[in-house]
């Protein structure tokens, strides 16, 4: 898990993704559309990526992509992102992150 720590560490808002993942693509491209820029590591294309994997699974992401982390914290996977947008609270924490500025 501290491989994960160290690679969030200072970035408002990081997506561990999969290149081939569409859920991966729509949260990517949901958050991108609010005016972020998201920090992406794609899984399949890094060095270390099956051992990030491995720790995001420890951390409780299932399935490990996409991964979000706000703020540094870990917000989920796609659900737990959707979920915040739908009650209209992803913008807000974004905000406090630093991702976006309204």
């Amino acid at each position: 898990m501290e491989v994960v720590t160290r690679m969030v560490a200072d970035r408002p808002v990081v997506i561990f993704s999969r290149s081939s993942c569409c859920m991966s693509h729509t949260i990517k491209t949901l958050i991108s559309g609010f005016g972020a820029n998201p920090t992406v590591y794609e899984l399949d294309e890094i060095q270390n990526g099956q051992q990030v994997e491995r720790a995001l699974q420890q951390m409780g992401c299932k399935p490990s992509v996409p991964a979000v982390f706000i703020g540094q914290q870990l917000i989920g996977g796609p659900n737990q992102v959707m979920t915040l947008q739908v009650k209209n609270q992803l913008v807000p924490l974004l905000i406090r992150a630093g991702a976006i500025w309204i």
